[in-house]
């Protein structure tokens, strides 16, 4: 959904000017969250995480400090991350046992029905799409990545380490196997193809995943600027601030907070337009950038455990019950074409599905289901007829009574104005 046009720099003494042709390279990585694909996972972190007074730093404008991002070359790490999420949707905890299954399988017998199992990644991590979590990771380059989700009784690991990919649920004491290509890292075209990919690639964890996703591309519907420094688990920082110039967001302001030494993002804090606190904000407590320990990488299922490999899983259907498209080239696979309306910050997609709107379907679906539908949508009126707006806090959507939907990072009425004009 990003803007691929030149963005507006705008350094801290308030001039403005387009970005350098030398810097192109480093300029692609700034733009607007694609929020639609990243909702699917989206995380974030308490506001006050670990920062403790703002540190006198040599002066840099936007544009270098975007070349210093994009020129991090940062492979080694480990640290704790820390994550929170407030999307103002209703908790799935209340809808029974198979709906809140569905969103995030826990460990136990259910979680390992059917030949799947209660550590199959995909389905764990979307776990992290709400409330607060503390997470452990570390990386050595492109072939070795581990991530703890820390619980009060329990841990759940995902090992990446060469072509071996374990994911473990001490809770259940299940674990779950499959094989990468060497270079599968996260991201890695390469890597994409062979054999089995089971590290998921579209959910982020960390405040390096989220600002890549939305630092991608400028466009001369964002600002830029840098707004002073801070720090940031224990290091000092610069704090880069991008914010929409188009009314009818539901985005505010994205600040990435980024290391003074290594260009790496330690911090990342999405505030919607509506205010209050941040709705994404993820960001490292402790951090260290020197070489983990091999053995970090290891792991072998300890006696007892149940091991499902991922050919087990997927002939169960478990692990595509939590794919979620990331942008409209995506939606293709869905049966529909989607239609691209606007730019930018206010870029709306819209589907004809070719049903029936959620007024006729909700009539066939169990009370808890439809109290969940109410919960979430506005009824909602215009030339285009009647529908149901869904809302959180970043990406809301339009779905018409004649089975149409408008999807995007904007307001409700926003949605409603696009809905008529295509009427």
């Amino acid at each position: 959904m990003a803007p691929n046009d030149s963005a507006q720099i705008t350094g801290e003494t308030g001039e403005t000017g387009g970005v350098p042709a030398g810097r192109r390279r480093a300029a692609r990585y700034v733009v607007p969250v694609a929020v639609a694909g990243i909702t699917a996972a989206t995380i974030g972190l308490v506001p006050a995480l670990a920062s403790t007074g703002d540190p006198d730093l040599p002066k840099i404008s936007a544009a270098e400090l975007i070349e210093k991002i994009a020129a991090s070359d940062t492979e080694q790490l480990s640290g704790t991350v820390k994550i929170t999420t407030d999307l103002g949707i209703p908790s799935l905890g209340g809808l029974g046992g198979s709906a809140a299954g569905t969103f995030a399988p826990k460990g136990g017998a259910e979680g390992g029905e059917g030949g799947g199992s209660a550590a199959e990644p995909t389905g764990r991590l979307m776990e992290l799409a709400s409330g607060e979590h503390t997470l452990r990771v570390a990386a050595d380059g492109p072939d070795k990545q581990r991530l703890s989700i820390l619980d009060s009784a329990a841990e759940y690991s995902l090992i990446h380490n060469g072509d071996e990919v374990w994911a473990y649920d001490s809770a259940s004491n299940e674990a779950y196997h499959a094989t990468a290509p060497a270079g599968a890292a996260k991201g890695s075209e390469k890597g994409a193809k062979g054999k089995d990919q089971a590290a998921p690639k579209d959910l982020p964890a960390t405040p390096q995943d989220f600002a890549q996703e939305a630092l991608k591309a400028a466009g001369d519907t964002t600002s830029v600027t840098v707004d002073g420094t801070a720090r940031i688990a224990g290091r000092d920082a610069y704090q880069l601030v991008i914010k929409p110039k188009q009314t009818g967001s539901t985005i505010g302001s994205i600040k990435v907070a980024v290391d003074s030494r290594t260009g790496t993002p330690l911090k990342f804090t999405l505030l919607p337009s509506s205010g209050g606190k941040a709705a994404i904000d993820v960001g490292f407590t402790k951090v260290d950038f020197s070489k983990p320990a091999a053995s970090t990488f290891d792991f072998t299922p300890p006696k007892g455990a149940k091991v499902t490999e991922a050919d087990e899983s997927k002939a169960a259907g478990k692990d595509k019950a939590h794919k979620a498209p990331k942008d409209a080239k995506d939606l293709k696979g869905l049966g529909t074409e989607p239609n691209v309306i606007g730019e930018g910050w206010t870029t709306i997609v819209q589907l004809d599905t070719g049903g029936v709107g959620p007024a006729a379907a909700s009539k066939d679906m169990p009370a808890q289901g439809r109290e969940f539908m109410d919960a979430l949508g506005d009824k909602v009126d215009g030339k285009f007829g009647s529908g149901t707006v869904f809302k959180t806090r970043l990406v809301n959507a339009l779905m018409t009574d004649d089975g149409k939907v408008y999807v995007g990072a904007v307001t409700k009425d926003a949605l409603v104005k696009a809905a008529n004009a295509a009427k």
